[in-house]
């Protein structure tokens, strides 16, 4: 049957005898895996050569690759074995030539066939779903990345000619470059278009500007609160809710957030999560990409603050949680330069401190956030991905963070292999397959950070309050008597995660010298003598020392850039 290229085309009703997928696992307990299918894997019959060490990612052209959904499919074992529980996908809808990111579409309605098809991504969700681990069911939720503030480069303005921003005037739209796209065919209408140009400089975090100018080629979709921004955003909504009906996907990570309008967006979330909940799905996740170190601007969208006023009316915004931008960007509270040895601690110290505003528990701060130490984008990581001039240590560290602290967890592909790219964006799109290597990727399940990121997982999976408990920061000693919270660039980076009467503590030693240092726990849950056994890291266990006048703590011995977890 050939694929619909019209809103009148489709169908939304159940599938008839389908029961769609439900799981009572919340999404603060997911480890997420993020990966670009045109550089994961084709569908090619492959396997790594063992080995402890890194691999070096394969370089490839900017443009379309040969990755493939089946790929993905046929690998669902190597994701599972790191630990992870879900898969997000970059986009799958058809792109205009060379956009192997998926970034700039052309059809809502129907894969890329450079990716495979339909029924390719039906495959991978029902096998997700249904995955066995050692025999045992294991199942991973699928999450697709969208892309609904602007279409692809679909359309040209006058001579074809590059148009800038400029005091929010419009421009013409002059022709389709292809008479047949965009579809749905209802998208074909030029008053569903800004039609403002390029963003400008500082145009990306300045209004109007941002929500009106194009990301570079890609055209800004008017979705305004206004008779067109009605109905675009009822098209968008129509054609998304066709994948959640056909493939029984699990989320949507969306695009490009801070630049849509605030209604479009609650509009676009709130349909999408009632349209799921008729089809008998329960906790579809929707995240956002806000891509700003700003909590001011998180709280417009996460936690209690999940509504603004405009005038008279309240914007409900719809998303679940948010990218966290705030802990992976550079600057002083980025958590990459935490772990490096780069800054100093301080401010991540401030900023849980200040996040208590945002939930009446601090555990519940983990519904609110997708927390990342790399990605796909090289416009907020100018030094590379995370193990870009890192040792293996340090990439576990950082990796062990986001495990076993607030948030849910996401890993990028590649970095549990050690992938060092760096420069533009394509330089860190590297391929885990080599088309020029029959029968060999870098999938190396024997690989050092490979395995410890998996054994972090498994704590993580096994122990309640890392998935669940409050986040408390803790202080240091040298001498046992005398405690601070740590600063500079050698120390002992601790917190614990506190869940009714169960404290777990994390631990990673910044320095790349050995340290042994004093860590405060929490006194109402341990007496003088009691121990506290390592989970992760280490074997056996350590003694609680609390001296009548005192803070409790436990003394640790850590090996440079050394990651432990105790309980």
């Amino acid at each position: 049957m050939a694929a619909p290229t019209s809103i009148a085309q489709i169908d939304l009703s159940p599938v008839p005898g389908k029961v769609y997928f439900n799981i009572d696992r919340e999404w603060r307990e997911e480890f997420i895996y993020f990966l670009m299918v045109d550089r994961f894997h084709d569908d090619n019959n492959r396997a790594p050569a063992k080995q402890a060490g890194r691999s070096k990612g394969i370089s490839t052209p900017d443009s379309f690759y040969g990755g493939k959904i089946k790929g993905i499919t046929r690998n669902l074992d190597y994701i599972a074995g790191l630990g992870c529980t879900a898969i997000w996908v970059s986009p799958v809808f058809e792109n205009n030539p060379g956009a192997y990111h998926g970034y700039n579409i052309n059809n809502y309605l129907d894969v890329d066939p450079n990716f495979g098809t339909k029924q390719d991504l039906i495959d991978l969700v029902d096998a997700a779903h249904n995955f066995k681990l050692g025999g045992k069911p294991y199942p991973m939720r699928v999450i697709l990345d969208v892309v609904i503030n602007h279409s692809g480069d679909n359309w040209g303005y006058p001579g074809d000619f590059s148009y800038f921003y400029s005091n929010d005037q419009q421009f013409p739209l002059s022709f389709w470059r292809r008479k047949d796209r965009p579809i749905p065919t209802e998208l074909q209408n030029e008053n569903y278009y800004h039609r403002r140009g390029q963003i400008t400089g500082g145009g990306y975090d300045t209004y109007p500007e941002n929500q009106h100018g194009d990301i570079v080629s890609l055209k800004d979709y008017e979705n305004d609160d206004d008779q067109s921004g009605s109905e675009l955003i009822n098209i968008l909504i129509k054609a998304h809710a066709y994948w959640i009906r056909e493939a029984d996907v699990d989320g949507f990570r969306v695009d490009a957030v801070k630049h849509m309008g605030e209604l479009a967006c609650s509009r676009f979330c709130s349909n999408i999560r009632e349209y799921a909940y008729a089809l008998g799905k329960r906790n579809f996740f929707l995240y956002g990409e806000v891509a700003t170190p700003s909590d001011d601007i998180y709280n417009r969208y996460i936690g209690q603050n999940t509504s603004k006023e405009e005038g008279l009316n309240t914007v409900f915004f719809g998303l679940n949680s948010v990218l966290d931008f705030r802990l992976a960007e550079g600057g002083e509270a980025a958590l990459r330069n935490v772990i490096k040895g780069f800054a100093d601690p301080a401010a991540l110290f401030n900023r849980l401190d200040a996040q208590q505003q945002q939930a009446l528990n601090r555990g519940e701060l983990g519904r609110y956030l997708v927390t990342f130490v790399d990605n796909h984008d090289s416009f907020w990581q100018p030094s590379g991905r995370i193990a870009n001039g890192a040792p293996d240590e340090q990439v576990i560290a950082a990796v062990g963070y986001l495990l076993c602290a607030l948030g849910t967890p996401c890993i990028y592909y590649g970095t549990e292999q050690g992938f060092e790219g760096s420069g533009g964006d394509n330089q860190m799109r590297e391929a885990m397959f080599d088309k020029n290597t029959p029968g060999l990727n870098l999938m190396n399940t024997g690989c050092h950070i490979y395995s410890e990121i998996a054994a972090i997982a498994n704590v993580m999976r096994a122990t309640e309050p890392l998935r669940f408990g409050r986040m408390y920061y803790r202080q240091i000693s040298g001498d046992g008597s005398s405690f601070g919270l740590p600063f500079g660039s050698t120390y002992t980076l601790a917190f614990s995660r506190i869940l009714y009467g169960r404290e777990v503590l994390v631990a990673y030693n910044v320095s790349s010298a050995a340290r042994s240092d004093h860590i405060t726990v929490d006194g109402t849950l341990h007496n003088d003598g009691d121990t506290m056994r390592f989970l992760y890291g280490k074997a056996g266990t350590t003694a609680v020392h609390k001296p009548a006048n005192g803070a409790a703590s436990v003394q640790i011995d850590l090996a440079p850039h050394q990651f432990v977890i105790l309980e």
